[in-house]
C-alpha cells in the first residue's frame, strides 16, 4: 500500500503541488482535486514536471473538478489519470495513509 497526496490548492498560488511531488515516494498516489486542476493542462508551465512525476508516482485529477472550470479532459498532462468521486473513494481505501496538502 502506497499514500495517497490530496492537493487542492491552485499550483500558481503556492507550492504546495510541487512541495508534494518533492516528498512523495515511488509508488504514492497524488490526487489533485478543486483549484489544483488548473496546473494539469498539457503544454502549460508544470506539464514537464508532471510528465517526469508520472514516472514513479500514480498521478489523478477529479474529473468533475475540472468540468467545473471547463477544462477538457483530453487536454491533462498525458500518464495523469481522470478519476470520478468513486475513483477518489477508491484511492481514499485503498490507501495506507491519506495526507493533504493544504
Amino acid at each position: 500500500m502506497s499514500t495517497l497526496h490530496t492537493v487542492n490548492k491552485s499550483p500558481f498560488e503556492r507550492s504546495n503541488l510541487e512541495s508534494c511531488l518533492g516528498h512523495a515516494q515511488p509508488g504514492d498516489a497524488v490526487l489533485l482535486l478543486e483549484d489544483a486542476v488548473v496546473g494539469v493542462l498539457a503544454g502549460g508551465i508544470l506539464a514537464g514536471k508532471l510528465a517526469d512525476a508520472a514516472q514513479t508516482l500514480k498521478l489523478h485529477v477529479l474529473g468533475p473538478d475540472l468540468a467545473a472550470r471547463g477544462i477538457d479532459p483530453a487536454q491533462v498532462v498525458a500518464g495523469i489519470t481522470v478519476v470520478d468521486y468513486g475513483g477518489f473513494v477508491d484511492l481514499t481505501v485503498t490507501a495506507k495513509a491519506v495526507n493533504a496538502w493544504l
